[in-house]
């Protein structure tokens, strides 16, 4: 898990309103999860949203770091004279105490509303709460000059403010004078950790500054990504509109196609159904011609049995005729010249002749 990146992240969302929190948070939180760090994540989303008069708390040490090393300055002074009992030391620190929290109150007041949240009086009161407890508690000192407050300081029980620690200490004694070179030490510690700490601060606004820079670059090349994959989009949206057009296109065309494939197959019924109709009106006509051809091939069997029958009867009737001929008759029937004989005539039939002949006998 990278610290620094973790401190440059709660340095960065503790500046924010508190209607900022947490989206900024979740998203620094997701990116962290992105970049496979998930133990940097679990620790931004464990980051407190801030109350506003901790946001400004905040806000004062970011904005006013020279009045913030005055807090510390002034609480390491009250806390000594506090130890000391040096009354006379108290008495000079209390105006000062009071006019100090006031007035930096009102200005963590006056810098919420230039950052377009304003804070009310409960608000304030509870800044005032946490410079008391910055001037009681080194550790809340410590605490609160980072800048990374999420709620109000308290200060811990059984310190004696200003006020009242002046009224109830004696006068000044020697020992106060004794332990005079001992604070001048503690200023120059101070100091010294006033230099650190500023030497940090710089450090962490040189992190930060690269950290911007990056993330400006890099929203620099998202914002290019983006150009460019909606870009993209918009050629793909164009060729799928030119492609559904041809799609559509094709559709018609298509649906005419088997409009005339149905009308086509429906011919094709209606030619199937009449040449079916037509075969069976031509097995029928075929049917017909053999049942006629078989009868007339009959009646030309029962014509000609007929003719031969004839015929027949007419040689008979001949043969007959001539039997029962007188003998006188036959000879002299049998001395007439050959032109007055009896011929068969062209045409006739044997029967009819023989009739015929009959007739003349």
């Amino acid at each position: 898990m990278d610290l620094d990146g973790l401190d440059a992240i709660a340095d960065e969302l503790y500046a924010l309103p508190p209607a900022d929190f947490t989206a900024t948070r979740d998203e620094r939180a997701k990116h962290a999860r992105t970049m496979g760090d998930r133990k940097l994540a679990e620790r931004i989303r464990r980051l407190r949203r801030p109350t506003k008069a901790a946001w400004a708390s905040n806000l004062l040490v970011r904005r006013q770091p020279d009045e913030a090393e005055q807090v510390l300055r002034l609480g390491e002074a009250l806390r000594q004279a506090h130890q000391d009992l040096d009354g006379g030391q108290l008495r000079k620190l209390a105006t000062q105490q009071r006019q100090f929290i006031a007035a930096l109150a009102r200005q963590a007041r006056e810098l919420t509303a230039q950052a377009g949240q304003p804070i009310g009086e409960g608000a304030q009161r509870e800044v005032e709460q946490t410079l008391r407890a910055v001037l009681a508690d080194p550790d809340a000192g410590q605490e609160w000059v980072r800048g990374r407050l999420a709620k109000p300081l308290t200060a811990p029980t059984g310190f004696a403010f200003v006020a009242d620690a002046a009224r109830s200490a004696p006068p000044t004694s020697g020992r106060g004078e004794r332990a005079s070179g001992g604070r001048v030490a503690d200023l120059d510690a101070a100091r010294s950790r006033r230099r650190e700490r500023q030497e940090r601060e710089r450090r962490r606004e040189q992190q930060e500054q690269e950290r911007r820079r990056a993330q400006q670059e890099k929203r620099r090349e998202q914002r290019e990504r983006q150009a460019r994959a909606h870009q993209e989009a918009a050629d793909a949206e164009r060729r799928l509109r030119a492609r559904e057009a041809e799609l559509n296109a094709a559709e018609d065309e298509q649906d005419r196609a088997d409009q005339r494939k149905h009308q086509a197959q429906q011919r094709l019924a209606d030619l199937r159904k009449q040449l079916k109709e037509a075969e069976g009106e031509q097995r029928e006509a075929e049917d017909a011609v053999r049942e006629a051809r078989t009868r007339t091939r009959k009646a030309g069997q029962a014509v000609r049995e007929a003719r031969r029958r004839a015929t027949d009867a007419a040689a008979r009737a001949e043969q007959l005729a001539d039997q029962a001929e007188p003998p006188t008759v036959r000879k002299r029937r049998d001395r007439k010249p050959d032109h007055m004989s009896s011929r068969r005539r062209p045409g006739r039939s044997m029967a009819e002749q023989g009739t015929m002949r009959g007739r003349q006998r």
